[in-house]
């Protein structure tokens, strides 16, 4: 039976290939009763199904043969598979650089009926794609048993018996890893392995007091054990970018601070590597320029200003280079523990001129808006509610400009919003430099500063606001306490 991609193939997608040998490859396709159709071969960047990418194709002959054939000395292996013209009928294989082998396949059978000659790996593949087939199989029986265990006791049998064919994989694996130390299957089956925490009692130095975060520290420390980021293949297997989001996204800590040092220790494992490295460089910039977590943007500018900085951002072009260092160029003033940046405007009331930092109170919110933007429209008068409800008793003012807008538009915003207690700023000879010193690409884009105008937080609503100044309260009040 064909095995059916159930999503889009995404395969004409390119990139790079470091050096790992001098060979390329040779490949000889015969599947019988298949003619005059072209054929794929894709392999996988990190990620599983669907994404894969094209390598190279071909075209069967009236013989129901294709043969791919490569000199580049810049190859890496990896899994890859042979996707046919329908690009849903595949079936996977290993190759390394410097391989020639045959592949024969009957279509009625897959994933099994592939044969493989002058390729020991491939079929030691094989006997693991049978294995894998029973182990599914056992599987889906035991679900069943779940589905229909009627007792507390029955549910505990099938779940031990399920914990057993667990085990009887993972042994499978150490046991190839052993016999066939180094070949690209063990390390895609090393890679594979999650850590085990020891069972017993585990306690703090002082022999008595159990160690509630045992199991975390250990597993987090032990999860990248088995993962050989010197070996490019890897890259060119669905296990990285899994591992990866896992391990930032459930073990590491959401800090700043935190999320910087786990970015060195990554990238200094993968250092020296091509593919390996320049996948862990994207999806670590992606991660924090992406991500929904206040101050993830100062790991965004470390991350350019100690690797893009310095070269390691090889693949990219003079230009997308450049992109990134002009985006972190606008983020650096603003990120969360720096002095916020001075803004001087008049006030469009009274038309004196207002600054920032001079002016005086335990928390400042700064609102640029635009009385135009739909969302402005929802998010002020809630943000007044709150003020009027709660911050305004712990000496928070309100600082705004109006990004745009002509003075009665904005007059008229602020007098049906009855928002005369804030101070109210507008840049109508557009002099300020506020739209660069604090990102401002859309409104609207609200701060919080502390009573020394120190950014302490960025990018907020009324939903969150609240919630934060509490929490600089208590901080607070611990640290007088701590230093009392």
């Amino acid at each position: 039976m064909n095995r059916i991609l159930l999503l889009s193939l995404v395969l004409f997608l390119q990139f790079p290939y470091p050096t790992l040998a001098r060979e390329g490859y040779r490949v000889h396709l015969k599947i019988p009763g298949v003619k005059d159709s072209i054929v794929y071969m894709a392999h996988y960047y990190g990620k599983p199904l669907p994404n894969i990418y094209k390598r190279d194709s071909a075209r069967f002959d009236k013989n129901g043969v294709a043969e791919f054939k490569s000199n580049d000395s810049s190859f890496v292996g990896g899994i890859y598979m042979m996707l046919l013209g329908d690009r849903k009928t595949y079936f996977e294989f290993l190759i390394n650089n410097g391989d020639d082998f045959s592949i024969t396949a009957d279509l009625s059978k897959l994933p099994d009926g592939v044969k493989f000659k002058n390729s020991p790996e491939n079929e030691r593949f094989q006997q693991y794609v049978e294995f894998l087939k029973g182990y599914g199989t056992k599987q889906q029986d035991l679900q069943k048993q779940l589905s229909g265990a009627k007792t507390a006791e029955d549910t505990a049998a099938v779940r031990k018996l399920g914990a057993e064919a667990g085990k009887e994989l993972t042994n499978y694996r150490h046991e190839y890893s052993k016999s066939h130390p180094n070949t690209l299957l063990s390390n895609i089956f090393n890679a594979l392995d999650v850590p085990k925490v020891p069972e017993g009692p585990h306690l703090l130095a002082d022999g008595v007091t159990t160690d509630s975060a045992f199991a975390y520290n250990y597993y987090k420390s032990h999860f990248w054990d088995g993962f050989n980021f010197q070996d490019d293949r890897l890259i060119h297997a669905p296990i990285y970018d899994a591992k990866l989001d896992e391990y930032y996204n459930k073990l590491v800590l959401p800090w700043p601070d935190s999320l910087e040092k786990e970015c060195d220790v990554i990238l200094r494992k993968a250092k020296g590597s091509k593919d390996v490295f320049k996948y862990s460089l994207w999806w670590l910039t992606r991660f924090v320029e992406n991500s929904k977590v206040m101050g993830m943007d100062e790991v965004f500018v470390y991350l350019v200003e100690n690797y893009y900085m310095k070269g390691d951002a090889f693949w990219l072009t003079p230009d997308e280079l450049t992109k990134y260092l002009d985006r972190a160029q606008k983020i650096a003033p603003n990120v969360i523990g720096n002095l916020a940046p001075e803004i001087k405007l008049p006030n469009i009331i009274t038309k004196k001129e207002e600054s920032l930092l001079t002016s005086k109170s335990n928390y400042t919110l700064i609102i640029f808006y635009s009385p135009s933007c739909g969302h402005c429209q929802k998010e002020i008068p809630a943000l007044d509610s709150l003020y009027q409800a709660s911050l305004k008793a712990k000496g928070l003012k309100v600082f705004t400009i109006a990004t745009e807008g002509e003075e009665k538009a904005i007059t008229d915003f602020i007098s049906k919003n009855k928002l005369e207690g804030w101070t109210n700023t507008w840049d109508h000879e557009h002099v300020g430099d506020w739209r660069g010193k604090y990102d401002v690409y859309s409104t609207p884009t609200i701060y919080l500063l502390d009573e020394k105008k120190i950014i302490r937080g960025k990018r907020l609503d009324h939903a969150n606001l609240g919630s934060l100044v509490d929490m600089l309260e208590k901080r607070a009040k611990k640290s007088t306490k701590t230093k009392s």
